[in-house]
């Protein structure tokens, strides 16, 4: 505890001896938050010699993962972006958009998911800063932040103090949408959003093109969907007619949707265990009553997943079931005999590099996995 200033001064010194850093970015855990190290002092120490550097206070005890996302990135904004404004007029690039999607690491898709987000975006006529992995040109593309046009947030809540701080900073507007877009139905409604949007700021979107884009898309996805209709109609094993899913509420809100109206899984309570802010609570449940005028789907808010999980237990529904969550759930789902698909953080049971989730591949990659699944446990 003694001297931890000293110690982390050195070893950043030492780390631009041997490292040919672009960035670097200092996150304080626990223990220099209790103490209350001054780490802010520290990087203006190297910021004042030339070194580019952000310091962030993200001590466990105040905030969890999803919202920790914004302090970093709106930390980088301003002690970094913010050094390369005049190279980058504010909205001077009406078809460029900053996009707020998957957390790095948080979602295990997140590679993937930006990638396909990306070259969907890509396809309408927009280009695109996901800023994260190797799709994004590193650095160069957050000097580029303040030239976007607007900014894109698909998150049911975490992620609006970016795209809030960026409108005040910036003039940039941004458009919301609450989900993960999983499947045809929710990626053509994400991308018909966004050319409205996109229109109304000026963006010079050729329609027709954008259209045909989707056609293709939509076309290409029904053709494996009809594909998969001969295997339901040839298989005789039993397959998954509902599932229960424990995850952040942007996957439960899009998983249901998806599972509901283009695999016919039905979804039964499920289960949002990011912590949600009550505050924002209410509109997801909205959200979720969307998916269907005919069926109530019950939304719990439970960040103890050993909760979530003894509710499960004492549930009992018709015909086999799935369980769409973390590694924890695995022998939940053995104890209730159903089909486990590991989707959520934490996962020793699968890996993950470039999977997506998102758009009308990310839905095909469901289904996928879910039958694989299934079929595993045939004999």
């Amino acid at each position: 505890v003694f001297g931890g200033i000293d110690h982390l001064r050195e070893i950043v010194s030492n780390t631009y001896k041997v490292l040919d850093t672009d960035l670097q970015v200092i996150l304080t855990g626990c223990t220099a938050g209790i103490v209350g190290d001054d780490v802010e002092s520290l990087a203006d120490e190297f910021r004042d010699s030339g070194k580019p550097i952000v310091s962030v206070e993200t001590a466990g005890f105040k905030c969890n993962n999803f919202e920790s996302h914004s302090l970093v990135v709106n930390a980088i904004l301003d002690q970094y972006v913010s050094i390369f404004e005049n190279e980058n007029p504010q909205r001077s690039e009406k078809n460029t958009v900053n996009l707020f999607a998957s957390l790095p690491y948080q979602d295990q898709f997140w590679k993937g998911n930006l990638r396909e987000y990306k070259r969907l975006l890509e396809g309408i006529g927009l280009k695109v800063h996901i800023l994260f992995g190797s799709q994004s040109e590193g650095v160069e593309e957050w000097k580029r932040i303040p030239r976007a046009n607007f900014n894109i947030l698909v998150s049911p809540w975490y992620g609006f103090p970016i795209v809030e701080h960026l409108e005040a900073v910036y003039e940039q507007p941004y458009t919301h949408f609450p989900n993960v877009p999983i499947g045809a139905n929710e990626t053509e409604r994400f991308l018909r959003q966004v050319i409205v949007f996109a229109k109304k700021q000026g963006a010079q979107i050729d329609e027709e093109a954008a259209e045909e884009f989707i056609r293709k898309e939509r076309e290409a996805y029904y053709e494996e969907i009809d594909n998969l209709a001969t295997f339901l109609l040839e298989f005789r094993y039993g397959l998954p007619n509902h599932v229960h899913i424990l995850h952040d509420a942007g996957y439960v809100v899009g998983l249901s949707k998806f599972l509901l109206h283009e695999v016919g899984i039905v979804p039964k309570e499920q289960f949002v265990t990011d912590n949600t802010p009550v505050k924002y609570q209410e509109q997801i449940k909205e959200e979720l009553r969307s998916t269907s005028k005919k069926r109530d789907i019950p939304l719990i808010f439970e960040p103890d997943a050993g909760k979530a999980q003894e509710t499960i237990r004492s549930l009992s529904h018709q015909g086999r079931g799935l369980i769409i969550g973390s590694g924890w759930d695995k022998e939940l789902a053995k104890e209730k005999n159903y089909d486990f698909l590991p989707a959520a953080l934490p996962t020793p049971y699968r890996l993950v590099l470039t999977t997506n989730y998102v758009g009308f591949t990310g839905g095909l990659r469901v289904i996928e996995d879910i039958y694989d699944t299934v079929l595993s446990t045939y004999r």
